[in-house]
């Protein structure tokens, strides 16, 4: 496993969104209301980006840009259609001030 540093945590304030790269591994990375999670930024309906589109920072609900489908940043699960498949989430955590998203 390998961990990518997202942001310092002073930059990384609730209710923002980062994308970080692993080699051609996209993920979104966001704040939402002090929890720090990732998701993967490729929507499972057509393989569109889906960390680039709105977001319910309340919520931690993302949209598709694309099509609209909605899904829950915290397990992946695609909440409507046209996506009905899960995308992969990544452990986020604070190391030395620093929010880093561990990837495979």
């Amino acid at each position: 496993m390998a961990e990518l540093d997202v942001a310092p945590v002073e930059e990384f304030p609730p209710g923002s969104v980062k994308i970080v790269n692993a080699g051609e591994l996209a993920i979104g990375v966001f704040n939402c209301d002090g929890d720090l999670l990732a998701i993967e930024d490729r929507c499972s309906h057509d393989d569109g980006p889906l960390a680039e589109g709105d977001w319910e920072p309340d919520e931690c609900i993302v949209v598709c840009p694309r099509h609209g489908s909605r899904f829950d940043i915290r397990s992946g699960r695609p909440l409507t259609l046209p996506a009905y498949e899960p995308v992969d989430t990544y452990p986020v955590h604070v190391v030395d001030g620093v929010v880093r998203v561990v990837v495979p």
